[in-house]
Protein backbone atom coordinates (compact mmCIF):
# COMPACT_ATOMS: atom_id res chain seq x y z
CA UNK A 1 0.00 0.00 0.00
CA UNK A 2 2.92 2.36 1.15
CA UNK A 3 4.57 1.56 -2.46
CA UNK A 4 1.34 2.21 -4.16
CA UNK A 5 0.54 5.74 -2.62
CA UNK A 6 4.53 6.72 -3.66
CA UNK A 7 4.15 5.80 -7.13
CA UNK A 8 1.18 7.80 -7.46
CA UNK A 9 2.51 10.97 -5.27
CA UNK A 10 5.53 10.28 -7.61
CA UNK A 11 3.48 10.59 -11.03
CA UNK A 12 1.69 13.41 -9.63
CA UNK A 13 4.65 15.23 -9.53
CA UNK A 14 5.77 14.31 -12.76
CA UNK A 15 2.78 15.66 -14.51
CA UNK A 16 2.86 18.84 -12.44
CA UNK A 17 6.70 19.05 -13.38
CA UNK A 18 5.89 18.08 -17.17
CA UNK A 19 2.63 21.03 -16.93
CA UNK A 20 5.09 23.15 -16.17
CA UNK A 21 8.01 23.55 -18.52
CA UNK A 22 5.04 23.31 -21.13
CA UNK A 23 3.35 26.36 -19.00
CA UNK A 24 6.63 28.61 -18.92
CA UNK A 25 8.08 27.21 -22.94
CA UNK A 26 3.92 28.52 -23.70
CA UNK A 27 4.53 31.80 -22.20
CA UNK A 28 8.27 32.45 -23.37
CA UNK A 29 6.81 31.89 -27.09
CA UNK A 30 4.40 34.51 -26.78
CA UNK A 31 1.23 32.67 -25.26
CA UNK A 32 0.36 35.38 -22.82
CA UNK A 33 -2.62 38.30 -22.96
CA UNK A 34 -0.64 41.48 -23.45
CA UNK A 35 -2.56 43.82 -21.15
CA UNK A 36 -2.27 47.90 -20.52
CA UNK A 37 -3.17 49.59 -17.84
CA UNK A 38 -3.36 49.12 -14.25
CA UNK A 39 -5.27 45.86 -13.67
CA UNK A 40 -7.05 45.50 -10.39
CA UNK A 41 -9.34 43.11 -8.44
CA UNK A 42 -13.24 42.66 -9.00
CA UNK A 43 -14.94 42.98 -6.08
CA UNK A 44 -18.90 43.84 -7.64
CA UNK A 45 -19.81 43.44 -11.33
CA UNK A 46 -21.45 46.07 -13.36
CA UNK A 47 -24.40 44.09 -14.46
CA UNK A 48 -27.79 45.65 -13.05
CA UNK A 49 -29.74 42.43 -12.71
CA UNK A 50 -27.81 39.24 -12.76
CA UNK A 51 -25.82 38.55 -9.53
CA UNK A 52 -23.86 35.28 -8.70
CA UNK A 53 -23.57 32.52 -6.00
CA UNK A 54 -19.03 32.30 -6.59
CA UNK A 55 -18.07 28.32 -4.73
CA UNK A 56 -14.89 27.99 -4.02
CA UNK A 57 -14.19 24.33 -3.91
CA UNK A 58 -10.69 23.11 -2.60
CA UNK A 59 -11.86 20.15 -0.23
CA UNK A 60 -13.28 17.37 -0.38
CA UNK A 61 -16.68 16.12 -2.77
CA UNK A 62 -19.39 14.90 0.45
CA UNK A 63 -21.38 17.84 -0.21
CA UNK A 64 -20.90 19.04 -4.02
CA UNK A 65 -23.75 16.46 -5.29
CA UNK A 66 -26.16 18.21 -2.93
CA UNK A 67 -25.73 21.57 -4.16
CA UNK A 68 -25.50 20.70 -7.56
CA UNK A 69 -28.84 19.31 -7.22
CA UNK A 70 -30.09 22.66 -5.60
CA UNK A 71 -29.07 24.36 -8.55
CA UNK A 72 -30.31 21.92 -11.04
CA UNK A 73 -33.88 21.99 -8.73
CA UNK A 74 -33.79 26.04 -9.19
CA UNK A 75 -32.43 25.94 -12.52
CA UNK A 76 -29.24 28.24 -11.14
CA UNK A 77 -26.29 28.17 -13.26
CA UNK A 78 -22.72 29.68 -11.35
CA UNK A 79 -19.60 29.48 -10.89
CA UNK A 80 -17.28 26.92 -9.34
CA UNK A 81 -13.34 28.07 -8.60
CA UNK A 82 -11.20 25.08 -8.65
CA UNK A 83 -7.83 24.62 -6.71
CA UNK A 84 -5.52 22.39 -9.41
CA UNK A 85 -4.84 19.61 -6.75
CA UNK A 86 -8.36 19.53 -6.21
CA UNK A 87 -8.82 19.20 -9.89
CA UNK A 88 -6.42 16.16 -10.61
CA UNK A 89 -7.87 14.21 -7.21
CA UNK A 90 -11.44 14.57 -8.64
CA UNK A 91 -11.14 14.81 -12.49
CA UNK A 92 -14.79 12.87 -12.52
CA UNK A 93 -16.46 15.53 -10.01
CA UNK A 94 -15.51 18.46 -12.10
CA UNK A 95 -16.61 17.21 -15.55
CA UNK A 96 -19.83 17.01 -13.77
CA UNK A 97 -19.75 20.21 -12.25
CA UNK A 98 -18.53 21.44 -15.71
CA UNK A 99 -21.36 19.60 -17.83
CA UNK A 100 -24.20 20.50 -15.66
CA UNK A 101 -23.51 24.33 -17.01
CA UNK A 102 -21.84 25.86 -14.72
CA UNK A 103 -18.64 27.89 -15.42
CA UNK A 104 -15.46 26.92 -14.00
CA UNK A 105 -12.70 29.58 -12.46
CA UNK A 106 -9.24 29.43 -11.19
CA UNK A 107 -8.59 29.16 -7.80
CA UNK A 108 -4.68 28.52 -8.09
CA UNK A 109 -3.39 25.17 -7.38
CA UNK A 110 -2.35 24.62 -3.96
CA UNK A 111 -4.26 27.15 -2.11
CA UNK A 112 -0.96 29.44 -1.21
CA UNK A 113 -1.20 32.75 -0.12
CA UNK A 114 -0.49 34.61 -3.46
CA UNK A 115 0.25 37.81 -1.83
CA UNK A 116 3.95 36.64 0.07
CA UNK A 117 4.58 34.17 -2.90
CA UNK A 118 7.32 35.69 -5.94
CA UNK A 119 6.04 36.21 -8.94
CA UNK A 120 7.73 32.51 -10.36
CA UNK A 121 5.15 31.33 -7.86
CA UNK A 122 2.69 33.51 -8.35
CA UNK A 123 2.76 32.51 -12.46
CA UNK A 124 3.12 28.72 -11.78
CA UNK A 125 0.20 28.30 -9.27
CA UNK A 126 -2.02 30.15 -11.77
CA UNK A 127 -1.02 29.06 -15.06
CA UNK A 128 -0.61 25.06 -13.71
CA UNK A 129 -4.24 25.09 -12.69
CA UNK A 130 -5.37 26.32 -15.83
CA UNK A 131 -3.01 23.86 -17.93
CA UNK A 132 -4.73 20.58 -16.22
CA UNK A 133 -7.96 22.11 -16.24
CA UNK A 134 -7.88 22.29 -19.82
CA UNK A 135 -6.58 19.13 -20.51
CA UNK A 136 -9.59 17.85 -17.97
CA UNK A 137 -12.44 19.63 -19.59
CA UNK A 138 -10.89 21.06 -22.40
CA UNK A 139 -11.75 24.98 -21.47
CA UNK A 140 -9.65 28.24 -21.18
CA UNK A 141 -10.90 29.52 -17.87
CA UNK A 142 -10.61 33.41 -17.47
CA UNK A 143 -11.55 34.38 -14.06
CA UNK A 144 -9.31 33.52 -11.27
CA UNK A 145 -9.95 33.59 -7.34
CA UNK A 146 -7.14 33.93 -5.19
CA UNK A 147 -6.83 31.61 -2.06
CA UNK A 148 -8.04 33.47 1.03
CA UNK A 149 -8.32 36.46 -0.41
CA UNK A 150 -4.80 37.11 -0.67
CA UNK A 151 -2.90 39.00 -3.43
CA UNK A 152 -0.39 41.75 -4.35
CA UNK A 153 -0.01 43.78 -7.37
CA UNK A 154 2.46 41.51 -8.36
CA UNK A 155 -1.16 38.38 -8.54
CA UNK A 156 -2.75 40.85 -10.66
CA UNK A 157 -0.22 41.55 -13.37
CA UNK A 158 0.37 38.01 -13.44
CA UNK A 159 -3.18 36.66 -13.35
CA UNK A 160 -3.80 39.84 -16.37
CA UNK A 161 -0.77 38.61 -18.46
CA UNK A 162 -2.02 34.67 -18.89
CA UNK A 163 -5.68 36.44 -19.75
CA UNK A 164 -7.07 36.46 -16.42
CA UNK A 165 -9.89 38.90 -14.34
CA UNK A 166 -8.99 38.44 -10.89
CA UNK A 167 -12.38 38.16 -8.68
CA UNK A 168 -13.24 38.80 -5.23
CA UNK A 169 -16.33 38.85 -3.36
CA UNK A 170 -19.01 41.59 -2.18
CA UNK A 171 -20.67 39.17 0.42
CA UNK A 172 -18.46 36.51 2.06
CA UNK A 173 -20.80 33.81 3.95
CA UNK A 174 -17.71 32.61 5.66
CA UNK A 175 -19.26 29.18 5.82
CA UNK A 176 -16.04 27.21 6.32
CA UNK A 177 -15.73 29.28 9.98
CA UNK A 178 -19.23 29.80 10.76
CA UNK A 179 -21.26 26.55 10.68
CA UNK A 180 -24.80 28.33 11.00
CA UNK A 181 -27.40 28.70 8.11
CA UNK A 182 -29.09 31.84 9.62
CA UNK A 183 -25.88 33.49 9.35
CA UNK A 184 -25.04 32.17 5.99
CA UNK A 185 -28.11 33.35 4.43
CA UNK A 186 -28.10 36.85 6.23
CA UNK A 187 -24.18 37.31 4.89
CA UNK A 188 -25.37 36.14 1.41
CA UNK A 189 -28.17 38.68 1.58
CA UNK A 190 -26.86 41.80 2.50
CA UNK A 191 -27.37 44.85 0.55
CA UNK A 192 -27.61 42.38 -2.61
CA UNK A 193 -28.19 44.10 -5.79
CA UNK A 194 -27.00 43.55 -9.31
CA UNK A 195 -23.42 42.75 -9.80
CA UNK A 196 -23.32 42.21 -6.35
CA UNK A 197 -20.72 38.75 -5.92
CA UNK A 198 -21.40 35.82 -3.38
CA UNK A 199 -18.95 33.61 -1.83
CA UNK A 200 -19.38 30.27 -0.53
CA UNK A 201 -18.24 26.75 -0.41
CA UNK A 202 -19.57 23.46 -0.23
CA UNK A 203 -20.08 23.13 3.56
CA UNK A 204 -23.68 21.35 5.44
CA UNK A 205 -24.91 24.33 6.38
CA UNK A 206 -24.17 26.39 3.01
CA UNK A 207 -26.79 23.17 1.50
CA UNK A 208 -29.04 24.05 4.61
CA UNK A 209 -29.20 27.72 3.65
CA UNK A 210 -28.57 27.58 -0.12
CA UNK A 211 -32.45 26.97 -1.18
CA UNK A 212 -33.42 30.41 1.06
CA UNK A 213 -30.68 32.23 -0.71
CA UNK A 214 -32.24 31.37 -3.56
CA UNK A 215 -35.53 32.35 -2.85
CA UNK A 216 -34.37 35.35 -1.39
CA UNK A 217 -32.69 36.72 -4.77
CA UNK A 218 -35.29 35.40 -7.00
CA UNK A 219 -37.90 37.16 -5.48
CA UNK A 220 -35.82 40.84 -5.30
CA UNK A 221 -36.29 40.24 -8.81
CA UNK A 222 -32.51 39.30 -9.69
CA UNK A 223 -31.20 36.61 -11.89
CA UNK A 224 -28.47 34.24 -10.25
CA UNK A 225 -25.53 33.84 -13.12
CA UNK A 226 -21.89 32.56 -13.43
CA UNK A 227 -19.63 35.14 -12.52
CA UNK A 228 -18.49 36.71 -16.13
CA UNK A 229 -22.68 37.50 -16.43
CA UNK A 230 -22.22 39.08 -13.28
CA UNK A 231 -19.01 41.23 -14.39
CA UNK A 232 -19.30 43.79 -17.64
CA UNK A 233 -16.39 45.62 -19.39
CA UNK A 234 -15.46 48.06 -17.61
CA UNK A 235 -14.28 46.09 -14.16
CA UNK A 236 -10.99 44.59 -16.44
CA UNK A 237 -8.70 47.85 -15.88
CA UNK A 238 -8.77 50.98 -13.45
Amino acid sequence: MKSHVLFKHVISNVVIALVIVSVIAVALSGGVVAVSGKPRAIYKGGSKTNVSLMVNVYWGTEYLDSMLNIFEQQGVKTTFFVGGSWAVANQEMLKKIYQKGHEIGNHGYYHKDHKNISRERNREEIAVTHALVKDILGIDMTLFAPPSGSFSDVTLEVAAQLGYQTVMWTNDTIDWRDKDKTLIFNRAIKNISGGTLVLMHPTYATIDALGDIIAKIKSLGLNITPVSQALSDNNIFW
